[in-house]
């Protein structure tokens, strides 16, 4: 159809130039830029900066108690890591380098939140209450009323950290955030009235920061609706090498203190420490009189008196483990210490790859005299009523030599 071909050529003719016949001319060039417009050479495409790890991330760790327990883990700007979760307001992991530089887990701990629930875990990397350590016969006396409290450490007849289910037993409730010092957790439980025998409604926090200047700083504070007694601790246990890398009986420790309170509980008494197994007024391994200390098992487990004023932040400790290099000094504002060497750790718990034996890890618990509600000369440090606020600062500083 000849005709109709035509037509469509026609149609075409003005899009293509031509039907069939030859190609359209090119477009005409553009312009040279101006002088001052030339155009930038090509180059490497830009590659964007990694971006640096999260200061603190959340991860599902399990359920307690039918409620959701999360692990949050917290980076300085250094490289440092901590871990912990809101099941007790435990310290899990803590990330630090020895001398060469090397990162190394300094706490011991469990691998799962039942683990840590369990009946075999000695309270690692918790925050004890209400009233951390002993009270002698597990009973005490406040404003004219007597008080019966669990007696779950029956060895020396004593109530323990806070009862069957203390602190280190219930989940507590997180925030997070960064600040300028660096990123931390804030933990927060309400122990209502009676809890464990204990009379008033107690609001307690624990605030743990990781800063950049490689220090764990520990705050812990509480309220009370009515008269109760309060004396919170953080019982990590500490092995400066490493979880896993034996015993802590090398380690070099110092204590500010010249005086402890003998017994356990305490029961007012004080004495001097020099001339005896607890002189750690100038460095000393802690396996040097590790059994002269006395106990069943033998180890230091023992109350000591900070010297300095009461409630003022100063120096408690200066550890050093002279193989990793790696070196811890703790400040607190309490006036007294619970040295524990890990006597009771028999090998029958592991986490992290590691085995618990006995002289793994030392703790360093700053807090109240141990049953000061029933020592007259200590009976009002615990003591806390309506309006007051509780307060408690420990700052541990990390370094290597």
């Amino acid at each position: 159809m000849p005709q109709m071909r035509s037509t469509h050529c026609a149609l075409l003719l003005a899009a293509l130039g031509a039907c069939g016949g030859s190609q359209p001319p090119p477009p005409e060039s553009a312009p040279a830029p101006a002088p001052d417009q030339a155009a930038e050479p090509a180059g490497e495409p830009e590659t964007a900066a990694p971006e640096p790890a999260p200061a603190i991330t959340k991860a599902p760790y399990g359920q307690v108690d039918g409620k959701d327990v999360e692990l949050y883990t917290l980076t300085n700007a250094k490289g440092l890591i901590l871990k912990v979760t809101n099941y007790g307001a435990i310290i899990t992991e803590l990330h630090v380098p020895d001398r060469d530089g090397k990162m190394g887990d300094i706490v011991h701990g469990f691998d799962k939140v039942d683990d840590y629930a369990g009946d075999k875990n000695p309270y690692f990397g918790a925050t004890v209450g209400r009233v951390a350590n002993r009270i002698k016969g597990a009973k005490f006396k406040l404003e004219g009323k007597s008080y019966k409290l669990a007696m779950n450490n029956p060895d020396t007849k004593s109530h323990l950290h806070g009862g069957t289910k203390g602190w280190n037993k219930v989940v507590w409730t997180a925030e997070t955030s960064e600040s300028e010092e660096g990123p931390l957790i804030k933990l927060s439980y309400v122990s209502p009235d009676g809890e464990e025998g204990y009379p008033g409604t107690v609001t307690a926090t624990t605030t743990y920061t990781l800063t950049n200047n490689n220090e764990l700083r520990v705050v812990m504070e509480a309220t009370t609706d009515k008269t109760t007694i309060i004396n919170m601790a953080h019982h990590t246990y500490w092995n400066l090498g490493g979880t896993g890398s034996g015993t802590i009986e090398d380690h070099e420790v110092t204590l500010s203190s010249d005086k402890y309170t003998p017994g356990m509980p305490p029961t007012g008494k004080v004495k001097k420490v020099a001339k005896t197994p607890f002189d750690f007024t100038a460095p000393k391994p802690i396996g040097k009189d590790l059994k002269a200390a006395g106990g069943e098992p033998a180890g230091f487990d023992h109350n000591f008196l900070v010297n300095g004023d009461p409630g003022q932040l100063r120096p408690v400790a200066h550890v050093k483990d002279p193989k990793s290099g790696r070196v811890m000094d703790l400040e607190a504002d309490q006036p007294a210490v619970q040295f524990y060497t890990g006597n009771f750790m028999d090998g029958s718990t592991t986490g992290k790859g590691a085995t618990h034996i006995q002289y793994s890890g030392f703790c360093l618990e700053s807090q109240k005299v141990p049953n000061a509600i029933n020592i007259p000369a200590f009976k009002n440090d615990t003591v806390l009523k309506a309006g007051q606020t509780y307060t408690h600062t420990m700052v541990h500083r990390f370094s290597a030599e």
